[in-house]
Formats: C-alpha cells, sequence, structure tokens
C-alpha cells in the first residue's frame, strides 16, 4: 500500500516540477526586435512569385505596391501568422494592408515569436 500511494506522491512531485521547467521556459525568450521582425517579413514576402525584391520596402502596399491581389493579401497574412506562430483575429487581419502594419502587429504581440 506505501508503494503505491507513494508512487502517486512520487509522479505528482515529478508533474510538480516539470510545470516549473516548463513555466521558466515561458519567459525565458524576449521580445523581438523590430530589425528581425521585418526580417522575417521580407522573407515571407519573397516567398511570393508576385512580389519583386526591389519593391519590397517598410511603407510598402500588399496590392499598391508589392502587385498583390487580395486572396494574396490574406494569404500573406496567413504566412505571417505561421511564421511568428500566432492568430490573428480576422477583424485586425484585415487592416494589415502593408509592410509597416504587419511589423507593427507583431511587434506589439507579446505571443509572437
Amino acid at each position: 500500500m506505501f508503494r503505491s500511494q507513494f508512487g502517486l506522491i512520487g509522479k505528482a512531485a515529478k508533474s510538480a516540477s516539470l510545470f516549473k521547467t516548463q513555466q521558466s521556459r515561458l519567459y525565458a525568450s524576449g521580445a523581438l526586435s523590430k530589425n528581425d521582425i521585418q526580417s522575417r517579413i521580407f522573407d515571407v514576402l519573397k516567398s511570393f512569385d508576385k512580389v519583386k525584391g526591389e519593391n519590397l520596402t517598410e511603407q510598402a502596399s500588399f496590392t499598391n505596391d508589392l502587385g498583390l491581389d487580395s486572396l494574396d493579401a490574406v494569404e500573406v497574412v496567413m504566412a505571417i501568422e505561421e511564421e511568428f506562430a500566432i492568430e490573428i483575429p480576422d477583424a485586425e487581419a484585415d487592416a494589415i494592408q502593408n509592410v509597416n502594419q504587419a511589423i507593427e502587429y507583431i511587434a506589439k504581440t507579446p505571443e509572437a515569436h
């Protein structure tokens, strides 16, 4: 009987120490720099065939400057979500129309990594 009770206590203790370890890891990474965010967003945009490198600037509009249609712009936002492991609510995603807006959104999102 002692053995089975100790086994439960031992599992709980291991589980608690594992939780503390994982919890401290969540706080170990720092915020992303704007330069890092910009570089990664540029890389995402360069992966789209329609985007030409010479048109890619921080102020570039997805549709007017980069030549993307509305469906492409939605795909860009989805690719940015995947790149930074976040989910952008639809209303906020619709408001992201250029590179700078994407950078600013990621910079203010603490879950982005």
